[in-house]
C-alpha cells in the first residue's frame, strides 16, 4: 500500500496565498522525511479554495526539493491548457526527475477559467476526450499532428517532432510519465478504462461508490483489451490525534471557514447556478469517510477501504488544520505511526 499527501494549497480565512503555498512546499519536504510515497498537487484559478494555479510548475519545484518522492498533479485541467504544451512540460519533468513525475488530468468545472483562457464552454462539455487523446499521442509518439477544424477537431497543426521525447529518459523505464484521469461519473470512468488509464477518485466518495467505479473500470478495460488492474488513487482527508474526538474537532474548527470562503468564490462561465455543499456537513462527511482519528483508527480505515475497493494508493489531505506546524506533525505521524501498520 502506498500513502501520499494531497496538497490543495488551501488559503484559510485570515491567511495570504504566500502562507498557503509555503505550507504546500513544506508538505512535500516533510512527506519525504516522514517516508510517505508521494504528493499530489491540485490546481485552481481565481479562488482561495486552492491558490496553486499551475500544478506542473509547483511539481517542478517539489521535484527539485526532494530526491525520492513521487510528485503528481491532481489535477492539471485540460480544457484550460493546450495538450501539447502540457505534454511538453510533463516530458520535461519526467526526464529530469528520473521518472518521479505523474501527470493527473481532469475536466475541471464550468468556471470562468474557460472564458479567461479561451477554451470556452465547449472545451469543458465536449472536447475532453479529444484533448486527452492528443496528450496521450504526444507522450507516446515521435511525431504528432492534428487535423483541425475542417475535420471537426479542436486543434489543427502540421506534424511536428516531439522534443524532448519522454521515452528517452536515462534512468526511467522508457514508457514516459504515468498518466491518470480524475473520474467523477460513469462516463469519465469508461473514458479512462477504454484507454487503460488509472483513475483518481475524489474525497467526497465513500467506499461503496469507489468500489462500484473500480468494478465498472475493470469491466470496461477488459472489454477494450486492457488489463483489468491499474494503480488507481483514492483521495481523502487525514487528521491524527491521540483521541479521535480531538482530530475531528481540529477539522471542524478550521475546514468549514475555508470551504465556505473557497467554494463561494467560484464563478460559472455561463451564469448557471451551482449548489455548493454545506461546509459543516461536508467536513463531518469527510471525517466519517476518511482516516480522521487515532493512528490505529486511521490505519484500520485505510486497510478497510483498500479491501473493499481494491485501491492501494492514497492521496490524503493533511493541511486541514490550516496551521503549518500542525500540518507537519500530522505528516510525520502519518508516516511513522500509520503507514508501518499497513504493511
Amino acid at each position: 500500500m502506498r500513502v501520499g499527501a494531497f496538497v490543495l494549497a488551501a488559503q484559510f480565512p485570515g491567511q495570504g496565498p504566500g502562507e498557503a503555498l509555503h505550507r504546500a512546499v513544506r508538505t512535500a519536504e516533510v512527506a519525504e522525511e516522514a517516508g510517505l510515497d508521494s504528493v499530489w498537487l491540485a490546481e485552481h484559478h481565481f479562488v482561495p479554495y486552492g491558490v496553486c494555479p499551475s500544478a506542473v510548475t509547483l511539481a517542478a519545484l517539489m521535484l527539485g526539493r526532494t530526491r525520492r518522492l513521487r510528485v503528481g498533479t491532481a489535477v492539471s485541467v485540460l480544457p484550460s491548457t493546450h495538450p501539447v504544451a502540457l505534454g511538453e512540460q510533463a516530458a520535461l519533468l519526467h526526464l529530469t526527475s528520473e521518472g518521479r513525475f505523474s501527470l493527473g488530468v481532469g475536466r475541471g468545472g464550468p468556471w470562468v477559467d474557460l472564458e479567461v483562457f479561451g477554451g470556452g464552454l465547449d472545451a469543458y462539455e465536449n472536447r475532453f476526450p479529444e484533448d486527452l487523446d492528443l496528450l496521450r499521442r504526444w507522450l507516446a509518439e515521435p511525431r504528432v499532428g492534428a487535423a483541425g477544424a475542417q475535420a471537426g477537431a479542436r486543434y489543427g497543426f502540421r506534424e511536428v517532432a516531439v522534443v524532448p521525447r519522454p521515452s528517452e529518459a536515462l534512468h526511467a523505464d522508457g514508457t514516459g510519465p504515468e498518466l491518470i484521469v480524475a473520474c467523477t461519473s460513469p462516463t469519465s470512468v469508461r473514458l479512462a478504462a477504454e484507454r487503460g488509464l488509472p483513475m483518481l477518485l475524489g474525497m467526497h466518495c465513500g467506499d461503496e461508490d469507489k468500489a462500484a467505479m473500480v468494478e465498472l473500470w475493470r469491466r470496461t478495460a477488459r472489454a477494450a483489451g486492457h488489463s483489468p488492474e491499474a494503480g488507481h488513487v483514492s483521495a481523502g482527508v487525514c487528521q491524527l490525534a491521540d483521541r479521535t474526538a480531538d482530530a475531528r474537532e481540529t477539522l471542524l474548527k478550521a475546514m468549514p471557514g475555508w470551504l465556505k470562503q473557497g467554494l463561494d468564490a467560484h464563478v460559472t462561465v455561463d451564469g448557471r447556478r451551482r449548489a455548493m455543499r454545506d461546509p459543516v456537513a461536508y467536513t463531518e462527511l469527510l471525517c466519517d469517510l476518511h482516516p480522521v482519528g487515532t493512528p490505529e483508527l486511521a490505519a484500520d480505515r485505510l486497510a478497510v477501504t483498500s479491501e473493499r475497493t481494491g485501491i492501494t494508493r492514497f492521496a490524503l489531505l493533511t493541511e486541514g488544520s490550516g496551521d503549518l506546524a500542525a500540518t507537519e506533525e500530522n505528516l510525520r505521524r502519518l508516516g511513522t505511526e500509520v503507514v508501518p501498520r499497513l504493511g
